[in-house]
């Protein structure tokens, strides 16, 4: 099985850490929001991982590069059309049955199973109470899709599309991309990846709704807090911490090496990267990124991104890299 990872999209839903970092790379629960899909798919029979890189790509191929020893491919989409766009991309390496995951898509799928389906493809579902939102899946009563659409009002359905699909017809797939280009059939100004889907479903391709019971989106600051604390709930972390003196730390967290704490409060729900220093603080349901400095302040439901200065402070913060917020007197680290 090949994979197909879109990564291109600029994030702009979680600026400003995306200003000067991609997306996939945002930090969950002790490693990036890539690093977790990649973890899953170690435990499959994966060929080849193709990559579609655009904006800050090279950071995704470092990334990759550094820490996992897969068959990769990267490939740039220089200009923005859709998802149909970017897959069509990775057309000439795709010689198998392909699995398309979205890089925002955390969720508890098992694609164990894809190994041994009988149908055509699966296309993973959740239900979800506002489906105007999004994609959503028809299935018939055999669970086989008879169509998807895209945010539809008062849907029968309620089962959201989450962004992971699998098929066995990988020619199939990329002509039914190569129709939706060819005949410039858009939605809303990009080539939507569900409208080839179905074309393949009223060519006689049978996919199954796969539901899922866990999806956690990672596109903006509310949804990547809230993943994180899906992955620090399924993480069994007994690890002993070293430079922590004077300070509580509330369970579940994840503190990485070289990381400095003092006469600090510290969890539930916190992420911290390495070499990240807090003191005199207390800090509760945040993302602290590498080499952060948080000094006397009190920080929940918060992002503070890498090598960023933070102190004296009590309240809700958004911090991009390199950023400094200070309130009232400096008195150093």
């Amino acid at each position: 099985m090949k994979v197909i990872i879109p990564t291109a999209g600029k994030g702009t839903r979680l600026r400003p850490h995306t200003h000067t970092k991609a997306k996939p790379l945002a930090h969950v629960a002790g490693k990036p929001v890539l690093g977790h899909i990649l973890d899953q798919l170690k435990k499959e029979d994966v060929s080849e991982i193709i990559f579609i890189i655009g904006y800050l790509g090279d950071q995704i191929k470092d990334y990759v590069n550094e820490n996992y020893d897969f068959k990769t491919r990267f490939i740039v989409q220089k200009e923005l059309k859709g998802q149909a766009h970017a897959i069509k991309l990775a057309k000439e390496f795709v010689d198998e049955d392909v699995l398309i995951w979205f890089v925002d898509t955390i969720s508890d799928a098992d694609i164990s199973k894809l190994k041994n389906i009988k149908a055509d493809g699966m296309i993973y579902v959740k239900e979800h109470e506002d489906p105007e939102r999004f994609g959503i899946v028809f299935p018939d009563k055999n669970n086989v899709v008879e169509k998807i659409v895209e945010k539809p009002k008062n849907p029968p359905s309620n089962l959201a599309n989450i962004g992971l699909y699998y098929t066995k017809d990988f020619k199939l797939l990329f002509e039914c991309i190569d129709y939706l280009i060819e005949h410039d059939m858009q939605t809303k100004g990009e080539f939507y990846l569900v409208d080839a889907f179905n074309l393949m479903i009223k060519r006689g391709t049978k996919f199954l709704a796969e539901k899922v019971h866990i999806w956690e989106d990672c596109g903006k600051r509310e949804t990547i807090l809230k993943t994180n604390r899906y992955l620090l709930d399924k993480m069994h972390n007994n690890k002993k911490y070293d430079n922590i003196t004077g300070s509580l730390i509330i369970k579940p967290v994840s503190i990485e090496d070289g990381v400095e704490i003092k006469n600090s409060i510290i969890g539930p729900y916190v992420s911290i990267a390495k070499d990240a220093k807090i003191k005199d603080s207390v800090v509760k349901d945040c993302i602290i990124g590498k080499g952060a400095v948080v000094n006397a302040a009190q920080l929940k439901e918060s992002l503070i991104g890498d090598y960023a200065v933070v102190k004296g402070f009590y309240k809700r913060l958004n911090v991009g890299d390199n950023s400094e917020i200070i309130y009232g007197k400096d008195e150093g680290n």
